[in-house]
């Protein structure tokens, strides 16, 4: 039996997205990404590599997971034995603070920290670089989640090229995200096939790279100029063109619900009163927020109009990851 290593990586939600791989076998992203890491979700997975155990036992939230489900698990754990010269099998036990495959970056926090408790035990001590590269493996957002605050994702041409680093941690000035959770189940069609999708069949990719490219550039200078209404302003349009390439695919999908529309329409009519935030959506239906602290009580006020308090979370920029042995 080796040491259990236990690590606790933060979600992470990107201003600036990439929605498209160019090598889904080293998940190369189309183009580069910015991200802003929040302290509230998180996923803590512990990892033991056994030469008792005849096959890797994977427990989510407590649950054993059957092989099927486990598939994408085992093989990412396969990756780390080829890199290691570790041969035996392992014990995963993971618990999510986050509600899976709704868009809130599950995969994100669970993949930069099975990275890093398996790679660990495994007998690896890989630099945050590294583990940035490993994690992508997983999840293309989870090369993102190995650091806190805000972070850029290097589209990169090949495996070494494609990381992560951070461009401001700790974050010193007043930004965070109030998440609006509407649905915390299961989303109709994954990230991974929604990209692809799109990829195959948007007459407007192309365009999509292109204007991401730039928005990377412009991200970057309101980051270090400390503007919210900046960041606030490129992260709704960056999404709200990507979500655009989901209406023009063939067949057209979406991740938009009634309530997703409300809350946008509720941000707006905050924002023409005058208070300064902005959303942002990944591939799921729940609304992230960009605001200033000061204004949570006025945007909080308002969405109470449409949904309970226990659906909308405050989150602050959060930490890298952090690694234990037991």
């Amino acid at each position: 039996m080796s040491k259990i290593v236990i690590a606790k990586a933060h979600t992470n939600i990107a201003l600036v997205k990439y929605w498209g791989k160019k090598d889904p076998k080293l998940m190369l992203p189309q183009n580069g990404s910015i991200s802003l890491t929040l302290d509230h979700f998180y996923t803590e997975t512990s990892v033991q590599f056994s030469t008792h155990a005849s096959e890797d036992q994977i427990t989510f939230n407590d649950t054993q997971l059957s092989p099927v489900k486990a598939q994408r698990i085992v093989k990412f754990l396969d990756l780390i034995r080829a890199k290691s010269g570790q041969s035996a099998r392992a014990i995963v036990k993971t618990r999510n603070h986050v509600p899976t495959s709704a868009g809130l970056a599950s995969s994100a926090s669970g993949f930069a920290a099975l990275a890093a408790a398996g790679s660990r035990a495994a007998g690896l001590k890989l630099s945050l670089t590294d583990l940035s590269r490993l994690a992508r493996r997983g999840s293309g957002s989870a090369t993102r989640s190995i650091f806190g605050g805000f972070v850029e994702w290097h589209a990169g041409e090949d495996d070494l090229s494609s990381y992560a680093e951070p461009l401001q941690d700790p974050v010193d000035w007043d930004i965070q995200m109030i998440a609006v959770v509407l649905k915390a189940t299961k989303k109709p069609i994954s990230s991974t096939a929604g990209m692809q999708r799109v990829v195959a069949t948007s007459p407007y990719y192309p365009a999509w790279v292109q204007t991401a490219n730039r928005d990377l550039i412009a991200m970057r200078q309101a980051i270090a100029d400390r503007d919210l209404t900046a960041v606030g302003t490129l992260a709704e349009t960056n999404a709200m063109r990507m979500h655009a390439l989901n209406l023009s695919a063939q067949p057209a999908f979406n991740y938009f619900t009634a309530e997703t529309l409300t809350t946008i329409n509720a941000v707006q009519d905050l924002r023409a009163q005058g208070i300064n935030c902005y959303y942002t959506l990944d591939a799921g239906p729940n609304v992230k927020i960009i605001c200033a602290s000061k204004d949570t009580k006025a945007i909080t006020t308002a969405l109470q109009r449409h949904f309970r308090a226990d659906q909308l979370i405050i989150a602050q920029p959060g930490p890298g990851i952090s690694i234990t042995e037991a």
